[in-house]
């Protein structure tokens, strides 16, 4: 290839398509007609002597030569974007509108917050909350679908982190803070007042957080490898409907400790250890890369791991426990 009679205007669409893993949006993005887009990767594949993106029944897959150049084209037309047009961003004047997906109660938690700072900033702000029912938010993230997602991505952030999909480049991460599950039940419940042993917990009937209503989750395949199992009377797909249900019925259930006092029934509830070790609940903020030099959205950002790290500083949730709260 000689780099001096390329048509740097190719390195564009390239880029396009490379962020949005599809003909269609890259060309609305670009502004342009699919065939044209089609006809500037041919131009692109003669250039560099290799398919560089592959049709799936999804979209484009990269190449391993497409993804080997990518960073660097990437990196040289942000550079100079940036040189030519200096995003600004001034929220107590902008209007925008974000697209966010979390559970229930992670909402319930930390949307108040995110509503008094954009009331006091940025006014022109608005937020559409979208239900998250998914463990693998990247299809929404990749279609358009949501700007951002909040939760606890275990299977994503591993993919993220090892590089264990070409789709993965397009996709970003920040850890907002970690917490840990814990055995919840109502306060005159009769597993209240003993000790919480593995015999007892798969003894009893419980109520699983499933966004897929599948009945199978974390602790079943942490009892599995034990050999053990449990009886699970009831899926659902929110954690203030579990807050409700367990506060009110024999059931148990398994919550993130700082999400509890966000069921709203707190004061109808205590948690216990769990008689067994799982993992950390780490949640994490996805995004796509093509919202990683938005101002709009970097403010978001920003403010989103702002807020967090002020309110767990200051908040501590009253939620009994049968020994000691931590």
């Amino acid at each position: 290839m000689n780099f001096l009679t390329l048509d740097l205007n190719l390195l564009r669409v390239f880029d396009a398509v490379m962020i949005e893993q599809n003909l269609t949006r890259a060309a609305d993005k670009l502004a342009m007609t699919q065939p044209a887009v089609s006809n500037a990767l041919k131009r692109l594949r003669h250039a560099f002597n290799d398919e560089l993106l592959i049709r799936t029944a999804y979209g484009v897959k990269p190449t391993p030569r497409a993804e080997s150049v990518w960073p660097a084209i990437r990196d040289a037309l942000a550079r100079l974007e940036a040189a030519i047009a200096p995003p600004t961003f001034d929220p107590a004047i902008a209007s925008a509108t974000f697209r966010m997906a979390m559970a229930d109660s992670t909402a319930a938690y930390w949307m108040p917050h995110l509503v008094s700072e954009i009331e006091r900033t940025a006014p022109g702000i608005n937020a559409r909350m979208v239900p998250l029912i998914t463990r693998d938010p990247r299809n929404m993230l990749m279609q358009g679908d949501i700007d951002i997602a909040v939760g606890f991505f275990p299977g994503v952030i591993s993919q993220l982190v090892g590089g264990q999909s070409s789709a993965n480049s397009a996709i970003h991460h920040s850890s907002l803070y970690t917490g840990r599950y814990v055995c919840v039940m109502r306060k005159d419940h009769p597993l209240a007042k003993v000790a919480l042993t593995l015999d007892t917990y798969c003894q009893a009937h419980h109520l699983l957080v499933s966004f897929s209503g599948r009945a199978h989750g974390l602790v079943d395949e942490i009892l599995a490898s034990m050999n053990r199992q449990r009886y699970i009377l009831l899926t659902v797909n929110q954690f203030f409907t579990a807050g409700r249900v367990v506060a009110s019925s024999d059931l148990i259930t398994v919550l993130p400790h700082h999400l509890i006092s966000s069921t709203g029934m707190a004061t109808q509830l205590i948690w216990k250890e769990l008689p067994f070790t799982t993992p950390a609940v780490n949640v994490d903020m996805l995004w796509h890369e093509r919202e990683v030099r938005n101002p709009a959205h970097k403010w978001l950002r920003d403010n989103l791991i702002n807020l967090v790290n002020k309110t767990l500083q200051s908040d501590n949730p009253q939620i009994d426990h049968q020994h000691a709260l931590i």
